[in-house]
């Protein structure tokens, strides 16, 4: 569902005054009703503007998805971020507990505690919207067989790479056996850069190959050794300083061509 959709379902009337000194962490239905909308609208959740808030009917249905995520770790500052890319989550068709199945595969699966876990959402939050058994469980089986290790660990590749279908994660591992690894290589090539996983094989992975193999003139053990070459961009990077190297009859190893930043490389080989 769109987020203009949301937003848009989402009109006041309001409610019954709220108790003195009543600011529970999880704010209460018997809240007054433009206290809630304040408090929705402070976290993104609904927008500011009160001809695009909810009807009455659905703001409890909104208040639960706060409140239930919130209890899973979610910070305030979290919920901008989830509205923007997963509205469905604060629709009133939704129903929040069919997430308690991704908030036990993150903990007793994965083994990410209440922090990781929230960590893994903020990077990727369609991660709440994949179905455990078909996608995450065997991804995680996957991911493990090939060696990959801190999965749990709270990076943007991390959680993408958890929300991927195992048969994508196959077409890279294919793709580097196509082209001369061993198994084993492309196995240890994919758990030292995981993020391996989320480049297109045509688009990405292929040309760079193609680049090192017939423009550069490099042999497969040279990207065996630094198979980091495919984590660097090949039109702002690569051909750059390797034309550049190029003109100037020089020739150094792939790491030393690609990891220095511009500052360091250009002053060694001046233009």
């Amino acid at each position: 569902m769109a987020a203009s959709t949301v937003i848009a379902s989402l009109h006041l009337q309001p409610l019954s005054s709220p108790p003195p000194n009543s600011r529970p962490l999880y704010l209460k239905f018997n809240t007054s009703h433009r206290e809630n909308l304040r408090y929705l609208s402070s976290l993104g959740v609904i927008p500011q503007n009160p001809r695009f808030a909810p009807p009455v009917d659905n703001l409890p249905v909104i208040l639960s998805a706060v409140n239930f995520l919130k209890s899973k770790g979610i910070s305030d500052e979290d919920f901008s971020r989830l509205v923007f890319l997963c509205p469905q989550l604060f629709s009133p068709t939704f129903d929040i507990s069919t997430l308690d199945p991704v908030f036990d595969f993150l903990t007793a699966e994965l083994g990410a505690s209440t922090a990781e876990s929230r960590g893994l959402i903020v990077n990727c939050p369609n991660i709440l919207l994949s179905d455990v058994e078909y996608c995450l469980r065997p991804t995680l089986v996957y991911l493990k067989e090939l060696g990959l290790r801190n999965l749990n660990r709270a990076s943007k590749t991390n959680a993408h790479v958890l929300n991927t279908r195992v048969e994508k994660l196959r077409a890279k591992m294919r793709f580097l056996k196509s082209i001369g690894f061993e198994h084993e290589e492309a196995a240890r090539v994919c758990g030292r850069i995981p993020a391996i996983f989320g480049y297109s094989v045509e688009s990405n992975l292929r040309p760079k190959f193609e680049f090192l193999v017939y423009d550069m003139e490099r042999e497969l053990e040279e990207l065996k050794k630094f198979p980091q070459y495919f984590g660097f961009s090949l039109g702002r990077r690569i051909k750059p300083r390797h034309w550049h190297l190029k003109k100037k009859n020089v020739r150094v190893s792939l790491s030393r061509l690609l990891m220095w930043s511009d500052e360091k490389f250009y002053s060694k080989w001046k233009p």
